[in-house]
């Protein structure tokens, strides 16, 4: 693409996130505003459920979708991480082999501020509260480690070092930002959320009681 082209791109697409918040009825002030300012909706899904049904749709998304944030993180998590990004998988999204060099873009701290706001109203009636307990125990360790492997994708603390896989998201401060209710949730109902995934489905191989002992496990790393 020459330079002329990119010109009128880098001047269409703000003009164009700019008609999407009008056209929304919200304030630019807004979080919903902001998020549609920003064209965040060209990365991140904010409508469910799921729709993907192949590989290749899976393959087609840019990051994650985000129609269940507010049931999947914590607000306090998410008002930092949008000012300050940082890194959450070690790998480029749908990928196995490829490092993540991507580099999200920052709000200020009142956006982030507003656009948390606006991300903790997107929830899934599929994630109760209260199921799932924020807790390190002993059996949530064995069926993390040694169990079901998950520690072969997704890192953890041991001691002041991480320890585990790289191709999943890191897990060693999933306590920051994960809800109990959601990792539950997410391992009970896994197509709600992901339909098509690399991650193994244990639905018919985890019980319910091991779910919630591996979620609260997980949502208990900090």
């Amino acid at each position: 693409m020459n330079a002329s082209k990119v010109g009128r791109w880098m001047l269409v697409l703000p003009i164009t996130a700019l008609f999407i918040a009008l056209s929304w009825g919200v304030s630019l002030a807004d979080g919903k505003g902001i998020f549609a300012s920003k064209n965040c909706g060209s990365c991140h899904q904010i409508q469910g459920p799921a729709a993907e049904k192949t590989f290749d749709d899976q393959l087609k998304k840019k990051g994650p979708e985000l129609w269940y944030s507010g049931s999947k993180f914590k607000k306090e998590w998410l008002d930092e991480w949008l000012e300050k990004p940082a890194t959450i998988r070690p790998l480029k999204y749908n990928s196995v082999t490829d490092k993540n060099t991507d580099k999200h873009p920052a709000l200020s701290k009142k956006e982030a501020d507003e656009v948390a706001e606006y991300l903790m109203t997107l929830t899934a009636k599929e994630v109760a509260k209260g199921v799932a307990e924020e807790k390190v125990t002993p059996q949530g360790k064995n069926l993390f480690i040694k169990r079901y492997s998950c520690v072969g994708c997704h890192s953890i603390k041991s001691g002041a070092q991480k320890v585990g896989g790289v191709s999943g998201p890191d897990l060693s401060e999933a306590g920051k930002r994960l809800t109990a209710d959601w990792v539950y949730a997410y391992l009970k109902e896994p197509k709600v959320f992901k339909p098509v995934k690399r991650m193994p489905v244990f639905v018919d191989i985890i019980n319910d009681n091991e779910m919630k002992t591996l979620a609260g496990f997980v949502a208990a790393q900090k």
